[in-house]
């Protein structure tokens, strides 16, 4: 007699707000105490289970899928080439970050090439996109356009190449975007998510869904401010770190491909102001750090924007302390200039050289590039790819450069590196090099 398969339904609960299951209703989240947040989910189970099969690693062979371009550099670069057939990729950032423009852009120069590409708005009416689109420049007839918040009417859509699809507003949000991750792996399309972030700057929605997409994509910046950033968190396909750079304009997102120009604006030669250099990903970047400390009128401030408030702190303690510039009775004002973010610890020494700047009054020449790690004991560490950090101060005109003592550094020309064992003795040298200036 053959088996029979027989399918058994059953009933959890799962949270909109995290994501987790509850074998039954209750008012408040159990995981993230959020109320009335359970939603019911039918599921089903089968009682002829296929036992699952072992075979050898090293026999399997690699994906031989290729990327295909999206046309704009500065995405390609983060996604390691470009999209992937049967992929889904979550783009997530703060309103009015770009997420739609890059989107638009994206979809317009595959459409451009005859690829069979659809958008699918959830927010915003056709008419609407359509006037998004042409401000942008030629909109090309291959471009399709669907506009629903349906879930169900998005599997019958998902028939291209590349589907751009807008969030899925549902609240049975994991169990939709497991069906539209399954029917694109399906179809061999590459899907694109777009997500929002809540007050805290994080994803918003269920956690899992990171786990269920192929790639994790955020884009950054301050949405008064023109620089934005493309960071790759996750991606099955090639390496995470990498980052793409965007500058936005009246026309859209213009592609920056280097950034340290930013850096390079006319500024005064005021006490306060240091150039340094940081990593992310494959590049390097010229960044401008500057300080400002004034009396305070109450309670001291300590004020950081786009670099380390905790690094701050650590620094100013340390200044203090190891060097005697005691900035107790101030308020201190640090950041970066241009808009590109320092909180790695590599710009340590140049931020503490512009709080001493600061506090002191003297200014550091515009010819020095301060580089390296501060420790508790006012040494200077040792950092990650320091020849490539000293070739990017020597490509804008650095005449001096501060390093820790320890580090690989290759051989390089026309610049003078001073060897710093201590970050008192980079004050000293940063004052040394303003006196022969």
């Amino acid at each position: 007699m053959p088996s029979v398969a027989v399918v058994k339904t059953h009933t959890r609960y799962v949270c909109r707000a995290c994501g987790s299951i509850a074998p039954r209703w209750q008012g408040r989240c159990s995981s993230c105490a959020e109320w009335n947040a359970l939603e019911e989910m039918s599921l089903a189970r089968r009682n002829d289970v296929e036992p699952a099969r072992a075979t050898s690693l090293s026999a399997l062979k690699e994906d031989a899928s290729m990327p295909v371009p999206s046309g704009i550099g500065e995405l390609d670069r983060v996604l390691g080439g470009g999209f992937v057939a049967g992929s889904t990729t979550l783009l997530y950032g703060e309103p009015g970050v770009g997420k739609s423009t890059l989107a638009l852009m994206a979809l317009r120069t595959m459409a451009a090439r005859s690829r069979d590409v659809l958008l699918v708005a959830a927010e915003e009416s056709g008419p609407q996109v359509a006037a998004r689109a042409r401000r942008l420049g030629p909109v090309p007839a291959a471009l399709e356009l669907a506009t629903t918040t349906s879930v169900s009417a998005r599997f019958t859509l998902s028939r291209a190449a590349f589907t751009w699809a807008g969030p899925v507003e549902s609240t049975m949000c994991r169990a939709g975007n497991e069906r539209l991750c399954a029917v694109a792996k399906a179809n061999g399309s590459a899907l694109v998510l777009i997500g929002h972030v809540t007050k805290d700057g994080e994803l918003a929605g269920p956690r899992a869904l990171e786990h269920l997409v192929d790639t994790v994509i955020r884009i950054e910046g301050d949405r008064h401010g023109a620089l934005r950033l493309l960071r790759a968190q996750k991606h099955r396909f090639a390496p995470t770190g990498e980052v793409g750079l965007f500058e936005m304009v009246s026309e859209g997102l213009r592609e920056l491909s280097d950034a340290s120009r930013l850096a390079r604006a006319p500024h005064l030669e005021v006490p306060g102001v240091v150039l340094t250099v940081t990593n992310d990903g494959s590049r390097s970047f010229l960044v401008e750090i500057q300080a400002l400390v004034a009396r305070a009128a109450g309670a001291t401030r300590r004020v950081a924007y786009q670099v380390s408030s905790p690094r701050l702190s650590l620094l100013l303690a340390v200044l203090e302390a190891r060097c005697g510039v005691d900035t107790s009775g101030l308020d201190v004002f640090a950041a970066t200039a241009g808009g590109l973010a320092a909180n790695e610890p590599g710009v340590d020494v140049a931020l503490a050289l512009a709080i001493a700047s600061a506090a002191t009054d003297f200014a550091v020449t515009p010819s020095l590039v301060a580089i390296g790690e501060v420790g508790l004991a006012g040494e200077l560490r040792a950092v990650s790819g320091l020849t490539r950090r000293v070739r990017e101060a020597q490509r804008f005109g650095a005449e001096v450069l501060i390093v820790p003592t320890e580090g690989e550094l290759a051989p390089v020309e026309g610049v003078e590196v001073r060897r710093c064992a201590s970050l008192a003795a980079a004050i000293e040298v940063a004052r040394g090099v303003r006196r022969a200036a």
